[in-house]
């Protein structure tokens, strides 16, 4: 099949394009790389208001004329992309605003996506409208807008998150779910809020590329080392705060036993390097899964402290600590997690093993690129 994959977060289409080419098919990957992560694609899609001067240019056309210039021009490559964005077998979104441009923009590009391909797919994968209404509704436990929630003086911090509800974003919604072949989820943080809808095919866990990823087994005769990359942007809603607060619990107990590492939005390839030497890695705290970082450093033998609330663990049928550490939004919780490791460094070679075979067992990135294949196909019969 010939298969266009629009957008990428965290590494997902590029690992399904190296399974679906190792299956056989042909792949194109559009999107603008995830801003600072730099993740390669094969056509580059963004917009160039990136300087002081053209910013300023772009906040006044938005403030004062209601224009957004950055999705005007995006849009407009899109046209003069168009012979390479045609005849395609599957053409895959990886969320509802698979471009990053404004709804009317968005739709527009997808209805000539859906009129010059043989079936559209959207993936639910990052915020989208069905996650956002599930979250503040408060069906979760607690998700990444429970900081919001708790504290409505964040909302700047959270208006691109809760834009998804208003009307504009709720159209561009509503046309998806009536012309999209089929909807498939990421993680449990997308399938919990999916459950029911009619055109939901069902979870595909994110793929992992083992060839690319050497498990490293944990050496822990000196210092273990606990690797915090905080992304600034995300920073609420990844709980970076809990965790630092909970690094501060730990670095005054235990300073002479521990390392601690701490990162800014660096791009991936860096941040990579930069975890590769640690035991543990503090991926993030208002989840019920694992998103793709923390997967891959799973792969590589880390113990992660991320999602893996009680759904994960049935799920999967799955013991309560022992492929990855749930983190709670408690810096408490997660200091005691990390003092329990500290102290018994054992689990940590446990639970690194544990974590690699988990990898191998349920995200292999050839196995979990079938089941994208089979939805794609149970759903155009």
């Amino acid at each position: 099949m010939r298969i266009l994959l629009v957008g990428e977060y965290s590494r997902l289409h590029n690992s399904l394009k190296e399974g679906l080419e190792e299956l056989g098919h042909e792949v194109t990957i559009i999107g603008n790389g995830d801003g600072f992560k730099a993740y390669p694609v094969d056509i580059e899609l963004n917009h160039s208001f990136n300087n002081y001067l053209s910013k300023k240019i772009r906040v006044f056309f938005y403030k004062f004329l209601f224009t957004d210039l950055a999705s005007i021009e995006i849009y407009l490559k899109t046209l003069f992309l168009s012979k390479r964005l045609k005849n395609y077998d599957v053409v895959q979104l990886i969320n509802e605003s698979s471009i990053k441009c404004t709804p009317k923009y968005e739709i527009k590009f997808l209805k000539r996506l859906k009129k010059n391909n043989k079936s559209l797919f959207l993936l639910s994968c990052g915020v989208d409208y069905t996650c956002i209404k599930y979250m503040i509704e408060e069906k979760f436990r607690y998700s990444i807008l429970t900081p919001y929630i708790n504290d409505k003086s964040l909302y700047n911090t959270y208006r691109f998150m809760l834009q998804y509800l208003n009307d504009d974003y709720k159209k561009l919604h509503d046309y998806l779910y009536e012309n999209v072949d089929g909807v498939i989820a990421s993680d449990m943080d997308y399938h919990l809020p999916l459950l029911g809808n009619k055109k939901y095919l069902g979870l595909a866990p994110n793929p992992i590329n083992l060839d690319k990823l050497a498990y490293i087994a944990p050496d822990i005769t000196k210092k273990i080392k606990i690797f915090h990359g905080v992304n600034t942007e995300a920073s609420f809603k990844k709980g970076n705060n809990v965790f630092s607060d909970a690094l501060k619990i730990i670095e005054q107990k235990y300073s002479d036993k521990v390392d601690i590492i701490t990162t800014y939005s660096v791009p991936y390839n860096e941040y990579i390097e930069k975890y590769n030497s640690c035991h543990i890695l503090l991926d993030q705290v208002y989840s019920y899964d694992q998103g793709f970082n923390a997967l891959e450093a799973m792969a590589k033998g880390k113990v992660v402290f991320t999602g893996a609330e009680k759904e994960w663990l049935e799920y999967y049928n799955l013991e309560e600590d022992t492929v990855a550490i749930n983190a709670v939004p408690s810096a408490e919780s997660i200091a005691n997690k990390l003092e329990w490791l500290i102290l018994n460094p054992d689990k940590i070679l446990e639970i690194s093993r544990n974590a690699r075979n988990f990898i191998e067992k349920e995200h292999h990135y050839l196995s979990c690129t079938e089941r994208y294949v089979s939805y794609w196909k149970s759903a155009k019969h």
